[in-house]
C-alpha cells in the first residue's frame, strides 16, 4: 500500500476544559457551588472576595469625635484609682450590665455552649444510661445490653426472646430463657414506655398497664387490645361492639383512650437536625408582574485581584510571572462559567414563571402542565440544559420553596379538549380526601366520578397512583370510628 499525505477539512465538537466547567457549574446545587467557589478561592491566587470595609477616613473621624472618656480602651490601666482597697470587688470598679448597643436582645437568654455542635442523643444511648443507673448483675447486665442492641428506632425489639436466648447460651453457662423474659420485662419499664416490645399489640398493652388503675375505661382498654385487634385495625365498629358487648359512647371512649398511646415510642426520644434548603432564585411581584431574581448569597461576588493583576503587566518572563498568567486565565474562565450559569438560571426561571403564573396567584390547583421541550424551544436551549438548570435549583415562591422540576408534569385531557396538570389533579385529590367524612371516606372510585363531573377524565388506577404519590393511605385505611 503506498502511503501518501492527504488534507481534509471537516467540523466537529469538542468539550474544551472551559465548556466542561460550564457544564459543571450548571449542574452543580447550592451547597455544590458555595463549596466549589470555596475551593477555586483557595486555589487561585488570583481570585478573592472584596472586602465591604467603611471609607479610610471614616474611621478615623469617628474615634475623632469621641468624647475624651470613651478613647481609653475597655482594658486601660487610667481607669483604674492608684489604690483600691483590699477587699474591692470587680464589680465595685466595673459595670458589668452590657451596652444597648452591644446587645440589642438584652432579655433573650444566651445559648448554651455546650448544646453548640452537641453529639445528638439516640435511643440506644438513652436506654444503655438508663440501664447504667439500674441495679443489674453482670449477668442481667449482658442480657439488658443485647436486649438494647435488638431495638429498634420505633423502639421494637427486632428479635424474639428466644433468638436472644439462644444467642447469649454460648456465652453464658446454664442461661435460662426465662431470665431473659424477666430482663426484657424490665427493660419495657424503661423510658420511653412501651419500648422493647414485641408488636403493636404488645407495644399498647405495655402502655396501658402503666396507667394508673382508677384510669376510666382502662380494663375495657386492655381487654379490648388484648382480643379485638384485627377489628380495631380494620375500623369495624360493628364487629367490636358485638365482641365488647357495649353501646357507641362506651367503645368511643375506650378507642379515645387507646388513641392517647404512642404507637412509635423510640421514635420520639432520637433528635434529628434541621436541614433548610436554600432557593436559588426568588420571585416577587412587582407592579403586577411576576420577577425572577437571583439569590445573593449564592452568587458571591468575587472578582480578580486588581494588585497582582498589575503586578502580571509590569512583570519580566520569570516563572512566578508566567503561574500568575495560568492562575489569571483560570480565573477569568471560572467567571464567566459562573456568570454564564447566573444568566442561564435567571432566563430559565423567568419562563417558568411566565408559564406558571397562574400558579402563583392561586396554588396548586392552578399547574399547567409543561414539559422541558417547552421550556428548551422558547429559550433556545438543548433539553438536557434544562434538565442540569433543573435538577437540584429551588425557587422561592409566595406559595412556599419548590424545586424547579416540581413545574414541569405530564397532562390529562379534559372534555372541553384541554389539558390539566398531573400536579393539578394531585391537589383536587388531597382537597377532595381533606374535606371527605372520616366515618365514610371516598375510594378511588368515587373521586375519579368527581373529577369526571368536572371534565377531568382520570382512570381509578391512575387516581390510585397519584394517590400514593402524595402519601394518603387508600379508604378502608383513613376510616376513622370516631
Amino acid at each position: 500500500m503506498k502511503q501518501s499525505l492527504q488534507l481534509r477539512i471537516g467540523q466537529h465538537l469538542t468539550m474544551t476544559p472551559q465548556l466542561q466547567q460550564a457544564i459543571r457549574l450548571l449542574q452543580l446545587s447550592t451547597v455544590e457551588l458555595q463549596q466549589e467557589i470555596q475551593t477555586v478561592l483557595d486555589g487561585n491566587m488570583m481570585l478573592e472576595v472584596p472586602d465591604e470595609e467603611l471609607p479610610a477616613n471614616q474611621d478615623a473621624t469617628d474615634k475623632k469625635n469621641l468624647p475624651a472618656d470613651e478613647k481609653t480602651s475597655e482594658g486601660s490601666q487610667d481607669l483604674l484609682p492608684d489604690e483600691l482597697a483590699v477587699d474591692t470587688s470587680w464589680d465595685d470598679i466595673y459595670d458589668l450590665t452590657p451596652s444597648p448597643g452591644l446587645n440589642q436582645a438584652s432579655d433573650s437568654i444566651a445559648p448554651d455552649p455546650g448544646s453548640i455542635n452537641s453529639a445528638k442523643q439516640t435511643l440506644h444511648d438513652h436506654l444503655t444510661w438508663q440501664m447504667e443507673l439500674t441495679n443489674f448483675s453482670d449477668t442481667d447486665r449482658v442480657i439488658a445490653t443485647t436486649i438494647i442492641d435488638s431495638i429498634n428506632d420505633n423502639g421494637y425489639l427486632n428479635s424474639s426472646p428466644e433468638l436472644i436466648h439462644q444467642y447469649l447460651s454460648e456465652q453464658l453457662d446454664n442461661l435460662d430463657l426465662d431470665e431473659v423474659i424477666a430482663v426484657l420485662h424490665k427493660v419495657q419499664s424503661f423510658d420511653p414506655i412501651g419500648v422493647g416490645a414485641l408488636d403493636l399489640q404488645d407495644c399498647l398493652l405495655i402502655q396501658l398497664k402503666q396507667l394508673p388503675e382508677n384510669t376510666p375505661f382502662l380494663s375495657l382498654a386492655i381487654e379490648l387490645v388484648s382480643n379485638c385487634m384485627p377489628a380495631l385495625g380494620s375500623q369495624d365498629s360493628t364487629k367490636l361492639k358485638r365482641q365488647m358487648g357495649v353501646d357507641d359512647d362506651t367503645l368511643g371512649q375506650i378507642i379515645a383512650l387507646i388513641q392517647q398511646l404512642d404507637p412509635r415510642p423510640g421514635s420520639g426520644v432520637e433528635e434529628t437536625s434541621t436541614e433548610y434548603v436554600t432557593p436559588d432564585v426568588y420571585v416577587n411581584k412587582v407592579k403586577g408582574r411576576w420577577q425572577v431574581s437571583i439569590n445573593g448569597e449564592i452568587a458571591t461576588n468575587i472578582r480578580i485581584n486588581p494588585y497582582y493583576q498589575t503586578l502580571i503587566k509590569h512583570g519580566d518572563k520569570s516563572t512566578d510571572t508566567q503561574a500568575m498568567k495560568n492562575h489569571l486565565q483560570e480565573a477569568r474562565w471560572f467567571l464567566k462559567s459562573l456568570q454564564s450559569r447566573n444568566e442561564t438560571l435567571m432566563l430559565v426561571a423567568q419562563e417558568i414563571v411566565n408559564r406558571q403564573h397562574e400558579f402563583l396567584e392561586h396554588g396548586a390547583i392552578a399547574m399547567k402542565p409543561m414539559v422541558l421541550r417547552d421550556i428548551a424551544e422558547t429559550v433556545e436551549m438543548h433539553e438536557s440544559t434544562i434538565s442540569r438548570v433543573t435538577t437540584n435549583k429551588y425557587m422561592h415562591t409566595p406559595n412556599g420553596i419548590f424545586e424547579l422540576k416540581h413545574f414541569f408534569s405530564s397532562h390529562v385531557s379534559t372534555d372541553t379538549g384541554g389539558e390539566c396538570s398531573a400536579t393539578a389533579i394531585r391537589a383536587f385529590i388531597k382537597e377532595l380526601v381533606s374535606n371527605e367524612n372520616p366515618k365514610k371516606p371516598l375510594s378511588d372510585n368515587k373521586i375519579a366520578v368527581i373529577l369526571g363531573e368536572k371534565g377531568i377524565n382520570v382512570a381509578r388506577r391512575t387516581i390510585a397512583k397519584y394517590r400514593e404519590s402524595i402519601s394518603i393511605p387508600p379508604s378502608s385505611q383513613r376510616k376513622r370510628i370516631l
